[in-house]
């Protein structure tokens, strides 16, 4: 059988035919499935962020912290912890960090001096005192004038620390004198010293006595001695992932990032 060669408009409809199939699948890729995340804030975010918070934010930044990376999925973060002197001057010495969380301005305000803030920092959330005494408060305390009983052990932290310098303001506005017992590092020593027995009393964050679940108790502070304490947080300059670091503090300050703080006693500004 003997096949005859196709005309030229046989041709002409073989190459618009193939011409429209292209176009077709050029239209239905285009229109597809994309694996582009730049519309996606949650995926866009890579790699991973280091953040630096005051002791007292443990329970609330815990959170945050598994909140933020379940929104993405593809950021790796960690979360230090400690007394915010020993953060800042890490920082200063070069730690590779990149956010900040302080527990006091002054803290804040020494990273700056030292040039390494991206910005502004933000204030966040606010704390008041309590003083923490052992369960079932044995010592009977019910004051501040009960602190300066020598017979109780009072532990606190150093002035440079922000609760040690907020400890102090109070008794200072209550005319007392109370010598410590011990400087603990952190906020969290102090807690830690009083929950176990070893001490009798201490001034901590509202939040701290919280965070016991009842294996410590508070002595409310009267408001006319009382401190209110505001937290700064901002973006490291030296910061490796800016834009996640950003990211971050813009979580923290989120109405989800605040219901979380205002579930750990933390008032927001």
């Amino acid at each position: 059988m003997t096949t005859e060669a196709p005309t030229n408009r046989q041709r002409a409809r073989r190459i618009l035919g193939s011409s429209l199939l292209t176009l077709v699948a050029v239209v239905v890729v285009a229109c597809g499935p994309s694996d582009s995340t730049s519309n996606d804030s949650g995926t866009s975010l890579a790699g991973s962020l280091t953040v630096s918070a005051a002791a007292s934010l443990q329970g609330a930044f815990t959170d945050i912290e598994v909140a933020f990376e379940k929104a993405h999925p593809r950021l790796n973060v960690t979360v230090n912890f400690g007394a915010s002197p020993t953060l800042a001057q890490q920082i200063i010495d070069a730690a590779p960090v990149d956010v900040f969380a302080s527990a006091d301005e002054a803290t804040m305000e020494k990273v700056a001096d030292e040039k390494l803030l991206n910005g502004a920092p933000t204030i966040f959330a606010t704390n008041s005192l309590e003083i923490i005494v052992r369960k079932g408060n044995p010592s009977k305390i019910t004051s501040l004038t009960d602190l300066s009983t020598s017979r109780l052990l009072y532990v606190t932290c150093a002035p440079e620390v922000p609760i040690g310098k907020y400890a102090g303001q109070v008794l200072q506005k209550a005319a007392l004198t109370v010598r410590p017992a011990s400087f603990e590092p952190d906020v969290k020593g102090i807690v830690a010293k009083v929950a176990s027995g070893e001490a009798d009393a201490g001034i901590v964050y509202a939040t701290d006595i919280n965070a016991t679940k009842g294996a410590a108790e508070g002595v409310v502070i009267p408001p006319n001695a009382n401190i209110t304490a505001e937290y700064p947080i901002a973006r490291i300059s030296t910061s490796a992932n800016s834009a996640a670091a950003q990211a971050w503090i813009a979580f923290v300050t989120s109405n989800e990032g605040r219901a979380i703080l205002r579930g750990y006693g933390f008032g927001t500004p």
